[in-house]
């Protein structure tokens, strides 16, 4: 069976994530007391037609029960064969987004009053369990359906077909993606948002595409690239990592960096299992 156990930062999109897998093929299971996840489990794998895909969600919600299993979690992934999700924000994001859906934080009570310190003590349940996990998704700056998108291709195919690499563009201005594992800086090359033709378009539009391949520099720095990308990627593979986030910004993130990420992207799909994002090419100028 494949048993999928889902958990992380309150407000960090642990619920969209679960709807993500039932729509893949998952029975989901939301908010499992700890205390009853072994129970759940042996049960599972006794049904006289057993559920080959499970996904359960594990998180502060649980309260003074959060810590059963995660007193030992090392042993328990390895004993029931569970891969860990662990789903991440930045802490003002979320603070936002409490603000913005008026629900209550699973820890405030007579001793955490704020949104801000009930924050903070959860970061400090979780950090252990972050260390375990098999796959971390910073939602930070993803939009519903770019989470979505993310957790199917962690888990829509078999986890032995090999490496996820994520080829995702990003502006400086809007900061660095968190997960990123690789960051190229592609704003040494000429800049599209200069051409007036060019300035309303993005990287997926030919018309900035071929202004920017063609120029002296991206034609040189292309090659280079690659060959630094093809030298990498076995020796992430050898060390065993699941995934791997290739991060290539410019300043706004709708131009350079969307041509570069597509490239990569495209190049790698060729060998491996590959997804393209782009963080923040839709948005609006500033």
């Amino acid at each position: 069976m494949d048993f999928v156990m889902i958990t992380g930062m309150s407000g960090a999109g642990k619920s969209r994530a679960v709807a993500a897998l039932e729509d893949i093929g998952y029975y989901c299971v939301d908010n499992l007391p700890p205390k009853m996840v072994k129970a759940f489990t042996e049960l599972c794998l006794q049904a006289p037609d057993k559920m080959e895909k499970v996904a359960i969600v594990v998180d502060a919600r649980s309260k003074e029960i959060f810590g059963d299993i995660f007193d030992n979690i090392e042993e328990f992934i390895d004993t029931c064969g569970f891969r860990l999700l662990f789903l991440d924000c930045d802490s003002n994001v979320l603070i936002q987004r409490y603000k913005e859906t008026r629900r209550r934080h699973p820890l405030i009570d007579d001793k955490t009053a704020s949104v801000e310190d009930a924050i903070f003590r959860e970061r400090q349940m979780l950090s252990r369990i972050q260390g375990c996990a098999d796959y971390v998704i910073d939602t930070t700056y993803l939009s519903v359906n770019q989470l979505r998108e993310k957790v199917v291709n962690f888990f829509l195919e078999d986890k032995k077909q090999g490496m996820l690499i994520n080829c995702m563009s990003f502006g400086f201005k809007y900061g660095l993606p968190k997960e990123s594992d690789l960051v190229f800086d592609v704003r040494c090359l000429p800049n599209p948002f200069y051409v007036p033709e060019l300035k309303s378009k993005t990287g997926l539009d030919a018309p900035v595409r071929d202004y920017v391949l063609n120029r002296e520099e991206a034609q040189k720095l292309v090659p280079k690239l690659l060959d630094l990308i093809d030298y990498l990627i076995p020796l992430y593979e050898k060390e065993g990592k699941t995934q791997l986030t290739i991060a290539v910004g410019c300043t706004g993130g709708k131009h350079r960096s969307v041509v570069f990420a597509q490239l990569l992207g495209e190049h790698l799909q060729q060998t491996s299992r590959v997804i393209i994002t782009h963080r923040d090419a839709a948005k609006r100028k500033d």
